[in-house]
């Protein structure tokens, strides 16, 4: 056999390598898709008349997208949501069916899905070192500034509130989402200081151009 030669067993080890890989991320998506699901259950709070209530969903939500990176971390919040318009009570307060995704909230359900995909795209331009302060300013943009950029305008539309109204209201959640905010930043920084490798770090987009140009 000559050194071009491969066996059947060389050609099939990238498969089951990316098979394993396939695999792994199947189950880190699963994972937090279960995470964001427990968190529901201490149930949801409602104050003041809010139509959207403070939960703890909203940690995992940023917790997805810190750790598992933008794809799988959007991917795990689609799969929750999915279970949940199947019929599954799976949102705070046992919430589920087709019907919660007609309510004052379905905004802010898909804000989830962008949010964890902006923190995951964000985490991977600071990683490996992942420095605290600049990981607390990218959680809250994509865990509360791009969540309420959706959820307040779609919120106001279906209760028929003025949007500035709208607005000033969701200020109730602030306090709570910058809690969330640290935690996140915090448990992040330890599983990848533990983990490294879970999201590939890669470049600001102007950097990559810089590099091309001076190439």
């Amino acid at each position: 056999m000559t050194a071009t030669e491969s066996t059947p067993d060389a050609v099939a080890a990238p498969e089951r390598a990316r098979s394993r890989t396939s695999a792994r991320d199947l189950a880190q998506i699963a994972v937090f898709a279960a995470l964001i699901a427990a968190l529901g259950l201490p149930g949801a709070l409602y104050l003041g008349g809010t139509a959207v209530p403070i939960t703890f969903q909203t940690l995992g939500v940023m917790l997805a997208g810190a750790i598992l990176g933008a794809r799988k971390g959007a991917l795990s919040v689609l799969l929750l949501l999915a279970l949940v318009a199947a019929g599954l009570p799976l949102l705070s307060g046992g919430r589920g069916g087709i019907a919660v995704f007609a309510g004052p909230s379905v905004g802010y359900l898909i804000g989830w899905v962008l949010g964890a995909f902006v923190v995951g795209w964000l985490t991977a331009r600071l990683l490996p070192t992942y420095r605290v302060l600049p990981a607390l300013a990218a959680t809250a943009f994509g865990g509360i500034v791009v969540v309420y950029l959706v959820g307040v305008p779609v919120l106001a539309a279906i209760t028929g509130t003025p949007l500035g109204v709208a607005l000033a209201g969701s200020a109730i959640y602030l306090p709570g989402d910058v809690l969330k905010v640290v935690v996140t930043v915090l448990v992040a920084k330890g599983v990848h200081r533990a983990w490294p490798g879970l999201i590939e770090p890669r470049p600001w987009p102007w950097r990559r151009r810089a590099v091309t140009a001076s190439a």
